[in-house]
């Protein structure tokens, strides 16, 4: 196995080709011990539900250990409270023997949580995308890199959760598409984080009406333009401003992020810009998109999430990971 590897190693760096793992992972609540005022409850640092200095270590070391396992080049974090955190992950991270020299974090606005990147390479720059100035809303983070001549743009996003309805995440949808409409569509672009959508959002639509508060209308679907994008078929032609959701390219059974009262759903994707879809300078790997699903991840038929009790004074046991699966994909630069 490690021979075929090395083969494979040699003949994408003879070919002058570079294989790049991307992932999305959203970490389930990451707060540091430095109290802001804005955490949720039982998180207030060495409060009465027990968010200290010895469940900050577990909690720290049990996300490491995910990220180690997936080995991304870059990876896009969500529910990270604040840098100190991010820091704190990183160096338990280069503790674990995986180093990423890069990082970012969008924290200009004081949101309970925030979203973060980690990288193998170096940005040109990274930015944030401010959707609105209320606290409802998380800012996007933007990244550009450049890998040998190939320039590559990230968008990691949180949008809205479900307490909220269908039109706060349009409202993040348009303030990223604006921002894409800025740089142009033609350019390799990844959308990826925690969406809080469905990668058929639409057709979810027409059996729960609960969130449907924009007459069909949704963000990752209409907005984004990923209606009618099931086809990978490099003939087919797509508006260049949709999006592809690589949760099209992979079987049905494996396309979930997310568990919730034992229905298996997606929150979390990947969407590529339509240069990605075509055999030019960089482009999405065929059949690389998948959930990262290691069987300690679970318990039982759940997603082994960080614990809390129930009780009325909640308290952190000290065990588990994120109430979220990893996504992961590869990519083809040249």
């Amino acid at each position: 196995m490690r021979y075929l590897f090395l083969v494979l190693l040699f003949c994408a760096t003879l070919f002058g080709e570079k294989i790049l793992k991307i992932a999305t992972y959203n970490v389930e609540n990451l707060f540091d011990l430095q109290k802001s005022a804005y955490e949720y409850s039982e998180y207030v640092p060495n409060g009465t539900s027990g968010w200290n200095q010895k469940n900050y270590k577990i909690k720290l070391k049990n996300i490491a250990q995910v990220i180690k396992d997936i080995d991304a080049d870059i990876i896009a974090l969500q529910e990270v409270e604040s840098l100190q955190a991010l820091l704190d992950l990183r160096f338990a991270l280069k503790q674990n023997g995986l180093y990423y020299q890069y990082y970012s974090i969008a924290d200009k606005k004081n949101s309970v949580i925030k979203v973060a990147l980690l990288s193998k390479i170096p940005f040109i720059y990274s930015k944030e995308i401010s959707v609105t100035q209320t606290y409802a809303y998380r800012n996007i983070l933007e990244a550009k890199l450049k890998i040998d001549n190939t320039e590559l743009y990230i968008f990691v996003n949180h949008w809205k959760s479900k307490a909220g309805a269908e039109s706060m995440r349009i409202v993040s949808a348009k303030a990223l598409k604006k921002r894409i409409s800025e740089i142009g569509f033609d350019k390799n672009i990844i959308l990826l984080g925690d969406f809080n959508s469905d990668y058929e959002e639409y057709l979810k639509f027409k059996r729960k009406r609960k969130h449907n508060d924009t007459d069909g209308i949704t963000g990752i679907n209409h907005i984004l333009g990923t209606i009618n994008q099931r086809d990978f078929a490099k003939h087919v032609k797509h508006s260049k401003e949709s999006f592809y959701n690589l949760w099209y390219d992979t079987d049905t059974t494996k396309r979930y992020s997310y568990i919730f009262r034992g229905e298996k759903e997606v929150l979390d994707n990947i969407l590529v810009s339509q240069a990605l879809l075509k055999d030019k300078d960089a482009s999405y790997l065929h059949g690389s998109i998948s959930n990262f699903n290691k069987e300690y991840l679970f318990k039982g038929e759940n997603i082994y999430r960080w614990e809390i009790s129930r009780a009325k004074v909640r308290k952190h046991k000290g065990k588990g990971y994120s109430d979220h699966l990893p996504v992961t994909a590869k990519f083809r630069v040249n």
